[in-house]
């Protein structure tokens, strides 16, 4: 077991030393810690085989330096040959060094030199490369700078993005690069700021210019409607070359001949045309939207500049207070409004998207709401014909302008027709003054006339015919008064001023017809009714004057289809047309007349009652006088002078008048007698008041007026002769007995009438026989009044039961 234990113990150990043979020194420690860690001296053990190794290793060494010894003394020998000849050759080289240096040291420094140079020539080589990349962002730069100064902003905008994107990274990494880099968003700022600055002076520019370029645009457009309203003539004329295009002020036409426009001078046929770009330098805008468009802001330009531009709008289309006073007030306020449209009409075309046909459409809507308004407020305040005719000009002439832009005008022309309401209005309170002044300075008499040629003027002013007349030899008179043949023309004249407003209206004749009869339907309906109306009832009219009025009432009434034929001539309307309006001339002159007849039955019995007044009845005479009252002698001369002139009425109204005037004069003389301020009447002034009658019966039956039949004139004093022949006569027991007879002699005389006057007899008969009680006839005669009296009152009150 020993024997076996040693010999386990040997073949470790001679594994041990292969291994520190065979091992890297830095890595034993582990092997011969093994050996520590194994048996008890076992490391004596491990060094005897160690030193016995080494010994080993010892004797083959010394075998192998025998072996090869003879060779390494050979070699001794010769190194110590070789030793001298390399001293020698060692020598040679050391010379030959030595001599070389000094051969090349010539040459090492021309070397040197042309490496100095090649060097240098590299880096201008590289220079100029680089130069050549820099040279182009640099003069891109100064082109920049020289664009900013000229204020070419696009262009700067264009050579800003060539640089960022071209050149200025290719030699991104130089610090003058990007020094540009850094300053190129701070140009474009600049840029937008100067260009914001030009646009605000543009629109400043325009909002003063707006005034001129609508002035130009509604010239022209005023041009053209003359030059077409030329041809339209020629046309109808059979002499027409159709115009092709308008151009500078000329029209070119077919055959290559040049039309100069209707302008009426020369020097208007020879002005060019200028338009809106000739007015007013648009580039501000181009330029202004290139700028915000290249920079990627163009929503921001669109936004600020039509917010900008309602704002003018809104500027514009606010007038001047006293803007209705003149036409040249209206003529600026149209021209502002054009010239803004037709400013963005031309921005609309010329440029895309800056602003929509939404957008103007909206502007235009807006603006013609508030024009609209505008001219209904102060076209009311304009008292002027002429002025609303002109405004009605310029209406049309601003519609047919914007019109030609495109913009739709309906409206205005319906506007049109409320002014030419309010044109008629004025015309109306023209013609009145008119009117007026006709009637105040007429003479009321028929017209003179002395010679053929002074007939002809007057009926060429007036269509009047009468055969007889006619026949009558100079100098002889007309019937009617100065002022029918001035009203007459003074129609006319209306008619033809408010056929001015009808032109240029774009209506059909038919509707100009109907709008011409109905405004002198209005002006003789209202205008002439009212004034004849006034004059009518004038206090200084008296009765000659209200029978010339009549007879003038009745000549325009005649004249009154002269009118309508007129009407016709000037509009091409036949009067059989379904709708054509017809003249009210005659209803009007027709109530005028009747107005006239009424004042003159009124005035008659004013002047009646004025002779009634003068009356100075003695109530208590004994006895008539024998003779007529003064008072009413004078008032029968009156009425027969009067019913003189009633001679050239027609024959109703006379009769009318007269029958009238004996009426009013019987109930005056009626209300005389039973007045209740009058106490006592005697039988004398019983006698006296039928002298009197019986002198107002005389009148009537004389006929003051012809065309009465029988006694019918009389009648109007049947009252008053019953009753005063019954106090004459004193026939009370028949008219007692047949009272309420129809065959009754005082069929006429009321109880409560002759109860009254006999009253009033009663008291004079006490008062003036104070000893009738001592006389028979006298007593008897008080007892039958008292008895009548009785009789009468019971009458009396059977009627009021």
């Amino acid at each position: 077991m020993a024997e076996n234990e040693s010999l386990e113990c040997i073949t470790e150990h001679e594994r041990i030393l292969q291994e520190i043979e065979s091992t890297d020194t830095a890595c034993v420690g582990p092997t011969l810690r093994s050996i520590y860690d194994d048996q008890p001296n076992a490391h004596k053990r491990f060094m005897e085989k160690l030193d016995a190794r080494i010994r080993n290793h010892d004797r083959e060494i010394e075998k192998m330096c025998n072996f090869h010894h003879q060779g390494f003394v050979d070699a001794i020998t010769e190194l110590l040959k070789v030793r001298a000849d390399a001293e020698k050759l060692m020598g040679q080289v050391t010379d030959t060094n030595r001599r070389l240096q000094e051969a090349g040291r010539e040459v090492t420094a021309q070397t040197e030199e042309v490496i100095r140079c090649r060097i240098q020539q590299r880096n201008m080589a590289t220079t100029v490369e680089k130069l050549q990349l820099c040279i182009p962002v640099l003069e891109m730069y100064s082109k920049l700078k020289e664009q900013l100064d000229s204020k070419r902003y696009y262009a700067a905008l264009k050579t800003m993005e060539q640089l960022e994107k071209v050149y200025i990274p290719r030699v991104s990494q130089y610090r003058f690069c990007q020094i540009m880099a850094e300053n190129l968003p701070r140009l474009r700022e600049e840029i937008k700021e100067i260009s914001m600055s030009d646009l605000k002076d543009f629109l400043e520019s325009i909002r003063k210019h707006s005034d001129k370029v609508g002035e130009t645009a509604m010239r022209q457009a005023q041009q053209h409607r003359t030059f077409n309203s030329a041809v339209a003539k020629q046309a109808s004329m059979g002499h027409y070359t159709k115009p092709v295009y308008s151009l500078n002020g000329r029209t070119h036409t077919h055959n290559g001949l040049m039309m100069d426009d209707d302008t009426g001078e020369e020097e208007e046929a020879d002005e060019e045309i200028l338009t809106a770009q000739d007015l007013v330098d648009f580039s501000p805008v181009y330029r202004c939207l290139h700028i915000y468009t290249v920079l990627g802001d163009r929503e921001t330009f669109e936004n600020y500049y039509r917010k900008q531009r309602k704002k003018q709008a809104r500027l514009v289309l606010q007038p001047q207070a006293n803007m209705h006073e003149t036409v040249e007030g209206y003529r600026r306020y149209f021209n502002q409004i054009v010239g803004f449209f037709v400013v963005e009409d031309h921005i609309l075309h010329a440029t895309q998207g800056l602003v929509t046909r939404a957008f103007t459409d909206e502007l235009w809507n807006m603006a013609l709401s508030k024009i609209i308004a505008v001219l209904r407020t102060h076209s009311s305040y304009c008292d002027d014909p002429d002025l609303v005719l002109e405004l009605k000009n310029l209406i049309v002439i601003f519609a047919d302008t914007l019109q030609g832009y495109g913009f739709p005008v309906n409206r205005l022309f319906d506007l049109l027709f409320e002014v030419r309401d309010q044109y008629n209005e004025t015309l109306l309170k023209k013609w009145a003054l008119v009117f007026r002044e006709i009637f105040e300075l007429d003479n009321y008499s028929p017209i003179p006339v002395e010679t053929e040629e002074e007939y002809k003027l007057v009926v060429s002013r007036f269509p009047f015919h009468d055969t007889e007349i006619e026949k009558q030899d100079f100098p002889k008179k007309l019937p009617m008064s100065q002022s029918v043949p001035q009203i007459y023309t003074q129609v006319k004249e209306f008619i033809y001023a408010s056929l001015k407003f009808s032109e240029s209206l774009h209506r059909s004749s038919t509707e100009i017809d109907d709008m011409l009869r109905k405004s002198t339907n209005l002006l003789l309906t209202r205008t002439l009714s009212s004034c004849l109306q006034n004059l009518i009832k004038k206090p200084h009219i008296g009765l000659t004057e209200l029978v010339q009025i009549i007879i003038n009432t009745t000549h325009l009434e005649q004249a009154c289809r002269y009118l309508e034929e007129f009407i016709t001539n000037i509009t091409n309307v036949s009067p059989e047309t379904v709708h054509t309006t017809r003249l009210y001339g005659l209803s009007t002159f027709k109530d005028a007349r009747h107005a006239a007849e009424g004042e003159i039955y009124t005035k008659l019995n004013q002047k009646i009652d004025e002779f009634i007044q003068l009356a100075d009845y003695e109530w208590g005479m004994a006895e008539s006088d024998g003779r007529a009252s003064g008072y009413l002698m004078d008032l029968i001369n009156f009425l027969r002078s009067t019913f003189q002139v009633f001679t050239h009425l027609p024959g109703k109204v006379a009769q009318t008048a007269c029958m009238s005037a004996c009426k009013h004069l019987s109930t005056s003389l009626m209300q005389m007698l039973l007045d209740t301020e009058l106490k006592q009447i005697s039988m004398g002034a019983i006698q006296q008041f039928n002298l009197d009658v019986i002198q107002c019966e005389l009148f009537a039956s004389s006929e003051p007026v012809p065309g009465f039949q029988g006694d019918t004139l009389q009648l109007a004093f049947i009252d008053l002769r019953q009753l005063l022949d019954l106090f004459m006569v004193w026939d009370w027991s028949t008219y007692l007995a047949d009272y309420g007879q129809p065959t009754s002699k005082y069929l006429r005389v009321n109880p409560a009438t002759a109860l009254a006057l006999l009253e009033k007899m009663k008291d004079t008969s006490k008062k003036n026989n104070i000893f009738s009680q001592f006389r028979k006839n006298d007593r008897d005669k008080q007892k039958l009044i008292e008895t009548v009296v009785k009789q009468l009152r019971s009458l009396v009150n059977g009627m009021s039961s």
